[in-house]
């Protein structure tokens, strides 16, 4: 119930759950309002009092009725909803949290479900599943990998592929292959370990392990793609800014019949030589008009890791816009 009174209003929320699942812990996400909405907030047992201008204290209570109805209706609603709730507010757009809150990707071997956190996510998800082929390019976090390999092992279980083929390009960052230790394998396992973290939460180490000595699981470098059909399969490029265009025009040409491919990559961190064009961003322009293939691009709205990461992510896109506007000023 909403009581108004003038820039006060009072929120009675249902229990004492409702309150510790909206604010934490301690009261833990109150600032997180409060800063992001510019309100003060108080909490007596289970009675909220927001205090603040009018618009804000209005987006405020609005937020928290929409997060309450989300709980009544037994969606999960963490910190990280909480936080979109407040950035879909801000745009008008409040109401289409709904359309992420009861969306299950996959369910982990745990039996954990996997959600979209964002609408960006949610638009990538439905992208997979409405193209044989998506690109999808965003800063660290914005669960990319993860959200990708969730849907190929759904298509699996399913039987709309025979297999999962996960790959990267072994881009030498500073060192040079030759000179770590170790045979082939332990030399590029490092660049894939990111596939095997992503692979073992949601699959587990054992059944990992069947798959792969069934050969219905393959994790590769991208070299290894070369002369290949991919038949039956779901294929992910992962940190595809450091293929060449050679590279990507190569594994883009792997496709076989009844195969879905995902490329994934975050363009501010390429890892080519200076001067050297990156693959994906070569391959989104020249494929742009082509039907059936999907474009999804992330921002630091959908990063869902800590919120620090959100915030040096933001940060760091301010300065590259502020770089971008300076040396155009330059060149007039």
């Amino acid at each position: 119930m909403l009581l108004t009174q003038g820039t006060q209003a009072v929120i009675s929320l249902e229990n004492m759950d409702s309150c510790l699942s909206l604010f934490g812990s301690n009261d833990q996400n109150l600032p997180l309002f409060e800063s992001e909405l510019d309100v003060t907030l108080s909490v007596r047992g289970s009675e909220l009092k927001i205090t603040g201008a009018d618009d804000n204290v209005s987006m405020a209570s609005q937020v928290v009725e929409k997060l309450s109805d989300l709980l009544r209706r037994n969606a999960q609603v963490d910190r990280t909803t909480l936080r979109y709730a407040i950035a879909l507010a801000k745009r008008g757009e409040l109401d289409r949290i709904d359309d992420i809150a009861f969306e299950v990707v996959a369910i982990t071997h745990r039996g954990r479900p996997i959600r979209c956190k964002t609408l960006g996510q949610y638009e990538y998800v439905q992208s997979i599943r409405e193209h044989e082929l998506t690109f999808a390019v965003g800063p660290a976090g914005t669960g990319k990998t993860y959200l990708a390999m969730a849907l190929a092992i759904v298509a699996l279980r399913n039987k709309q592929v025979e297999r999962i083929v996960l790959t990267r390009p072994a881009v030498e960052a500073g060192e040079k292959l030759g000179f770590l230790p170790g045979d082939l394998s332990q030399k590029v396992d490092p660049y894939l370990r990111p596939l095997y973290d992503a692979l073992f939460d949601m699959m587990g180490a054992e059944s990992y392990q069947r798959l792969q000595e069934r050969g219905v699981l393959e994790i590769a470098p991208l070299a290894y793609m070369r002369g290949r059909t991919l038949s039956d399969s779901f294929i992910i490029l992962d940190e595809a800014q450091n293929t060449t265009p050679e590279q990507m025009k190569m594994f883009l040409t792997r496709m076989g019949a009844g195969s879905h491919a995902v490329v994934t990559g975050d363009v501010t961190q390429t890892d080519l030589p200076p001067g050297k064009q990156s693959g994906l961003l070569q391959a989104m322009s020249v494929l742009r008009d082509i039907e059936n293939i999907g474009m999804v691009k992330l921002d630091h709205s959908d990063v869902v890791r800590h919120d620090m990461v959100q915030n040096i992510v933001k940060a760091y896109e301010k300065h590259e816009e502020a770089l971008l506007r300076r040396n155009a000023d330059d060149g007039t």
